[in-house]
């Protein structure tokens, strides 16, 4: 009898991280636990009590998020397996009964408050707003009795804490999406599939002029694309960066293993944090002469010369 997975993600319940979590391979029968911080998550898949987690590493609107970023260039023995994508949409809910004209105060989640403030400005001109650790922390506090008129969160969470949905896809930006990633003990990455993403974290190796350009000459001199780089302070001074990076391709492709050794011989540290499947499923194309029929052959043509 097979055991079933067991996958921590950011709670309480009906959080984005949450509907993620729900679109991991086998996740129905999979037992969901509700963890406090970034952190939190991944220390679970280290001590054993989870066999994943599921933590928001990306917003198309806000951007990188840093507790994300920092906590896998600090937790040793964790890795990337893959990635999900979950549309952003933010509803108005309140205690059944409750009417529009009722509501005077807003409890959510600051970035969620920000996203849904044109709709507010033209529909609530007097609110106010009170800030939550989550969306759905702001949906089970007002189920809990918490003294404020209404919440924006997922629409999930209307349903799972018995609130009465009063204005649906509130938020400004309709396309607006956040990416999760699935994190596990560090191990063989998946198989290449043609439609992968490899990410790293890599440490200049001091404060130089053309540090940063070397740095990501690695990549494009093998016609290596690039769908995310953002640079975190490494914090034990001033002017000292790591970079997360997200390379599109799998480390068993010729172009990506080059960029790596590259990385190693330029970089004091470079921390590999996987290689899987896009949740775009586009091809992972390397330009110019990189894919690793030209490697070989690059190669059979060395070693004629060596022999």
């Amino acid at each position: 009898m097979s055991v079933a997975l067991r996958i921590a993600y950011l709670g309480p319940a009906g959080t984005f991280t949450e509907m993620a979590a729900g679109l991991l391979p086998h996740a129905d029968k999979a037992q969901l636990i509700p963890v406090a911080s970034v952190t939190d998550a991944m220390d679970a898949v280290l001590d054993g009590s989870a066999d994943r987690a599921v933590v928001p590493i990306e917003n198309s609107i806000e951007g990188g998020v840093s507790a994300t970023s920092d906590a896998l260039a600090n937790t040793p023995g964790v890795q990337i397996y893959g990635e999900y994508l979950v549309p952003v949409r933010f509803d108005l809910m309140a205690k059944p009964g409750s009417k529009l004209t009722d509501v005077s105060d807003v409890l959510t989640h600051p970035v969620a408050f920000a996203q849904s403030r044109k709709w507010l400005q033209k529909n609530l001109a007097t609110h106010s707003h009170v800030p939550a650790a989550s969306t759905a922390a702001a949906a089970k506090a007002l189920a809990a009795g918490a003294q404020v008129s209404a919440v924006i969160a997922a629409t999930a969470a209307a349903e799972l804490y018995g609130l009465e949905i009063l204005a649906s896809d509130i938020g400004e930006n309709k396309e607006a999406q956040t990416r999760f990633i699935e994190i596990g003990r560090s191990g063989k990455p998946g198989a290449k599939t043609g439609s992968d993403k490899t990410s790293v974290v890599v440490e200049l190796p001091g404060d130089k002029p053309g540090g940063l350009l070397e740095m990501l000459e690695q990549f494009a001199a093998r016609g290596v694309n690039l769908s995310r780089i953002e640079s975190r302070p490494i914090g034990d001074r001033f002017g000292r960066y790591r970079f997360n990076i997200d390379a599109q391709g799998h480390i068993e492709d010729e172009a990506i293993a080059e960029a790596l050794m590259g990385l190693h011989r330029f970089s004091p540290k470079v921390i590999f944090l996987g290689s899987y499947p896009r949740a775009d499923h586009n091809e992972s194309v390397h330009l110019g002469n990189n894919e690793n029929s030209d490697y070989e052959s690059a190669k059979s043509w060395l070693d004629s010369l060596r022999g």
